[in-house]
């Protein structure tokens, strides 16, 4: 097997991933601990001496990860791309101009997404899940619009504030979806002077809030399955990938030894020989 695979197999191996996110679980540790003031200013530059240590353990394994799968080969992964960016803003001095970078270290907690495969496949669910959601959320932002519009004409000239305006009124309407004191602060001292007002706000609701919702929900299911079955299909063929290489290592030692044994046999048909013609 060539030494790249060997070294591609031990960086993924299970104890390696382990060790990356046990360093990252660390690292975000040591981030949360630099804005705690009673922490940071007595221990301020052992903080920063293992954060340098933790930013020089994710510098090896990516350097590694290179050399094994080739740069090619890396940068068509879309994980190992993450971690690529996410430790390389680290490595940007941050001072003057890049000072704002100082706050974007806490990215490289996000690496925990890329080393656990579990993560892997709910953030690519999620992504997988943005396509389906566009449509729904088109369909949610037309839903509002025709509902500001009507509770503006409605009720925009005695509550202002709620709906004086269509961005008001957007606002409002979101605020009574997400069931945030829609009942008590909106909808009942409007109900005191628009009694029949229940009529727009609660199919609003189970429009907005119910069915919207159940939908976002049934996309993001619907995606991590696929995810699920789609990772699934991955790690079947890598295993068969890794059984094949396996077994043609297996034929090319079988037709070494099969070499050596004929080797041998002619070795000692020549012995025989010699021993034969050699006596008197």
């Amino acid at each position: 097997m060539d030494w790249r695979i060997r070294l591609y197999y031990w960086l993924e191996s299970r104890v390696i991933q382990r060790l990356v996110i046990a360093v990252i679980m660390f690292n975000a540790v040591l981030l949360g601990l630099e804005t705690v003031p009673s922490i940071n200013e007595p221990y301020g530059n052992l903080l920063f001496q293992l954060d340098r240590l933790c930013l020089l353990i994710f510098v090896v394994e990516l350097t590694l990860a290179i050399i094994a799968m080739g740069p090619r080969g890396f940068f068509r992964e879309p994980w190992r791309v993450f971690d690529f960016i996410v430790v390389g803003i680290a490595l940007v001095p941050a001072t003057g101009a890049f000072s704002i970078l100082r706050s974007l270290r806490v990215l490289r907690v996000l690496r925990l997404a890329s080393a656990s495969p579990r993560m892997r496949v709910v953030v690519s669910a999620l992504l997988a899940a943005i396509p389906g959601m566009s449509s729904i959320i088109a369909l949610l932002l037309l839903v509002f619009y025709v509902a500001a519009v009507m509770s503006t004409k409605l009720f925009g000239a005695d509550f202002p504030d709620w709906f004086g305006s269509i961005n008001a009124s957007m606002y409002t309407l979101f605020q009574i979806m997400t069931l945030e004191s829609w009942s008590m602060g909106i909808v009942r001292p409007v109900l005191e002077v628009f009694p029949y007002a229940w009529l727009f706000f609660v199919p609003f609701i189970m429009l907005a809030t119910f069915t919207m919702l159940n939908l976002f929900i049934a996309v993001i299911v619907d995606a991590m399955q696929s995810q699920a079955h789609v990772a699934q299909q991955e790690q079947m063929r890598d295993i068969e990938a890794l059984a094949e290489e396996k077994e043609r290592q297996l034929h090319a030692d079988i037709d070494s030894l099969r070499g050596e044994i004929r080797e041998l046999k002619e070795l000692l048909k020549g012995t025989s020989v010699n021993q034969f013609t050699a006596k008197p």
